[in-house]
């Protein structure tokens, strides 16, 4: 192999492991400031009819793609849910790298705008099981 083409193949390797440290070390470090996704209970009374019969069904949410909004949905059973904190990063760069809860909500908005308010999304439980429909806003906070 020629020494040019070695250190191509050199340079392009280094510049994925450098992406690959990007993208693991600031969850393995867990730098810059916490933040929560919530699943606030909300009375059906509260809201708009747009926002009732536009909210998300939880039931639909798969929990490998909507991984916070599904954890602060199952630990909302007695008030307020919270996810996991998710680290955001001091430079912001994470963000491109990983999976956040704003992501989730940014989907969530697009793909729902009907149930969107503003930076909070409302989502309905127990749906299709029968039982009273509760509805959740869903948002992201710094502090639990």
């Amino acid at each position: 192999m020629r020494p040019i083409a070695r250190n191509f193949l050199l340079g392009v390797l280094a510049v994925v492991v450098l992406l690959l440290a990007l993208g693991a070390l600031p969850g393995v470090l867990k730098s810059g400031d916490p933040y929560y996704l919530t699943a606030t209970p909300v009375d059906a009374d509260e809201l708009t009819t747009d926002h009732r019969s536009g909210a998300v069904d939880a039931a639909t949410l798969s929990e490998r793609r909507y991984e916070y909004t599904t954890a602060a949905l199952a630990d909302a059973t007695n008030g307020t849910g919270y996810a996991d904190p998710y680290w955001r990063g001091p430079v912001g760069i994470k963000g491109a790298f990983t999976h956040s809860p704003f992501d989730e909500l940014s989907a969530l908005r697009s793909n729902y705008p009907a149930a969107a308010d503003g930076d909070a999304v409302f989502v309905r439980a127990n749906a299709t099981a029968g039982e009273s429909v509760t509805f959740y806003r869903l948002n992201t906070t710094q502090r639990p």
